[in-house]
């Protein structure tokens, strides 16, 4: 069975208004019913703002959220069919954990323990931190989303300077340097990736920071997912479309 992060409620659909305040958005449901929700994304979102898009919300009923809410994904076509993409930052771990467990990403297999947001580095939390591997060398990885597309199959990161993908790029060269394992894993978060790459116009300095890191021994992977209104399961590898 493959493994996914399945939704804890049913997802409701509706029509985005706008995005604003880069943690809220206006939607319009099904309904009719006019409400306002998160954004859990704190990137420029490229591309997937357009007002009159379809999107797809979780609702809390949580006493003490102010927006019951949440924005998960959105339908997008770059001319191939439209398709989802999720959107909300604070799934990759779990996909990729979840993944991981269940010896779906074979270069990170065969490790006798799993842990989410250690503390390493300068002040930072490895987003995954595998423990006892084939070699009996730890491997931290570092995961980032993706759901940047402006050509048809291109994925791209990022979709906006990121001074913090600098700093864990150098943080796991210096895991790499101390006799560790370290692993940037980039996961797409649409279906529509043939090949990803970096979007050096955008930030320069992540694209230097990326070939650094690559030559001081950082591994670097690529997955896409596959995603429904129900759930969001790793899908297959993506091939960097250059180094």
């Amino acid at each position: 069975m493959t493994p996914a992060m399945k939704f804890a409620t049913p997802l409701i659909s509706g029509t985005l208004v706008q995005r604003y305040k880069r943690f809220l958005c206006d939607v319009r449901l099904d309904t009719g019913e006019a409400i306002t929700a998160t954004c859990p994304n704190t990137g420029s979102m490229m591309g997937l703002t357009a007002p009159g898009s379809k999107v797809w919300l979780s609702e809390s009923n949580s006493p003490t959220r102010k927006y019951r809410h949440t924005w998960e994904l959105i339908e997008n076509d770059l001319g191939s069919g439209a398709t989802l993409v999720g959107i909300n930052t604070n799934h990759p771990n779990a996909v990729v954990t979840e993944a991981i467990n269940a010896g779906k990403i074979a270069a990170l297999k065969g490790f006798a323990a799993l842990r989410r947001e250690v503390k390493y580095g300068a002040n930072s939390r490895i987003d995954i931190l595998l423990e006892g591997g084939p070699d009996g060398r730890n491997c931290y990885v570092e995961i980032k989303n993706v759901h940047l597309m402006r050509k048809r199959g291109l994925a791209e990161f990022p979709d906006s300077k990121t001074e913090r993908g600098v700093k864990h790029l150098l943080e796991l060269s210096n895991m790499v340097a101390d006799g560790h394992r370290a692993c940037m894993l980039y996961l797409v978060q649409r279906e529509d990736a043939s090949s990803f790459d970096l979007a050096r116009d955008i930030d320069p300095a992540y694209a230097a920071a990326f070939s650094k890191a690559k030559d001081a021994g950082v591994e670097m992977l690529c997955y896409r997912c596959k995603i429904t209104p129900q759930e969001i399961t790793l899908d297959q590898p993506v091939p960097f479309a250059s180094g």
